[in-house]
């Protein structure tokens, strides 16, 4: 069976075959209808295009490399949706990796996305190895960072301030009157996000003249069932944090889940609170306090940005600050008890 080339997929689309090849090497400039004409008749002859030989004479693979920290909690999921379904919308496709917060496996994920010829890399956070910087530095691919924002960051940032949603969520919890208060934060070494929201929980904290006891600052994975255990140490703990302060959803989930199985209720009895206002917190019972981490806004604010650097000779500044904000539901209220850890 002949296999079928480009000429036929430009026939069957009622084009030029250099549109055709536009379409695939550079979709932004093609019309949006003309690329769905194009994708009708590659679908319809079922044509494949031989990416290694472009990659050989230069030309663009169409696919722009994404790299998060973990695919197995909800943490990152609307990003990597949003960013996906942009790139797409511009004519891009992700190859999508995960490196398990290890920044070793980072880099090594890099260099194989490179080899791979991805036309651009997004990479989640502004704390990667210098080896992973340098190297994107020696092969001059457009890079930038997503989730975090930091004007001083040494690639282009699109994403929200970490620190000032561990602010938000701290400050909410002193002004209800709170004292006696706990953390779960995931483990905060190499990851930049939970260290961030960490120190602004502290510093507002410290404004109302309050801190966090070493015994209730906990560690623990990204997972409901880790959230659970540490939570179940302070439902038996006597005197016991009147309010945990969690570093996302997850943990959070988790910790509720642990005082309702304590029958510790909440608000009454413990406030709970996250970070993130993932798909889900709303819809919990009760309803979860959280800091919205606009996920989906900063994927299409990504894609976009890495677009323009890919296909533009001089494109301006990438960067976009997302701020966060404060959700009030109801795991958070007034302690009815005070208690002294101290």
């Amino acid at each position: 069976m002949k296999k079928v080339d480009i000429i036929s997929v430009a026939k069957a689309a009622r084009v030029s075959p250099s549109t055709v090849s536009r379409s695939f090497n550079h979709p932004d400039l093609v019309k949006p209808a003309t690329r769905k004409k194009i994708d009708a008749a590659v679908r319809r002859l079922g044509y494949i295009r031989n990416r290694a030989a472009q990659t050989i004479h230069g030309i663009r693979s169409g696919t722009i490399g994404l790299i998060v920290p973990t695919i197995d909690q909800a943490i990152f999921a609307e990003l990597v949706q949003s960013f996906s379904e942009a790139i797409e919308d511009l004519g891009f496709t992700i190859l999508l990796a995960s490196h398990g917060y290890s920044l070793e496996r980072e880099y090594a994920l890099a260099r194989k996305m490179l080899e791979h010829r991805v036309d651009g890399l997004a990479l989640i956070g502004i704390e990667h190895s210098g080896d992973t910087y340098e190297l994107l530095s020696q092969q001059g691919v457009p890079a930038i960072l997503l989730w975090n924002y930091a004007a001083d960051a040494p690639l282009p940032s699109v994403g929200s301030d970490n620190f000032r949603a561990g602010y938000l969520i701290g400050a909410h919890v002193a002004e209800l009157g709170h004292r006696d208060i706990a953390a779960i934060f995931p483990p905060l070494d190499g990851n930049d996000r939970a260290s961030r929201r960490m120190a602004g929980v502290t510093e507002a904290l410290r404004a109302h003249g309050l801190g966090i006891p070493e015994k209730w600052q906990l560690e623990t994975p990204y997972s409901v069932g880790a959230a659970k255990e540490a939570a179940e140490n302070f439902a038996r703990s006597t005197p016991r944090p009147t309010a945990i302060i969690c570093g996302n959803d997850v943990l959070a989930w988790g910790a509720l889940h642990a005082l309702s199985k304590n029958g510790i209720a909440t608000p009454d009895d413990m406030t709970v609170t996250g970070i993130g206002d993932f798909n889900g917190s709303k819809d919990f019972e009760p309803p979860l306090t959280t800091v919205r981490i606009p996920a989906r806004k900063i994927g299409a604010r990504g894609a976009h940005a890495i677009v323009r650097l890919i296909t533009s000779d001089d494109p301006p500044e990438q960067s976009a600050l997302l701020p966060p904000e404060l959700v009030v539901r109801q795991t958070s209220a007034a302690p009815r008890l005070r208690n002294s850890a101290r």
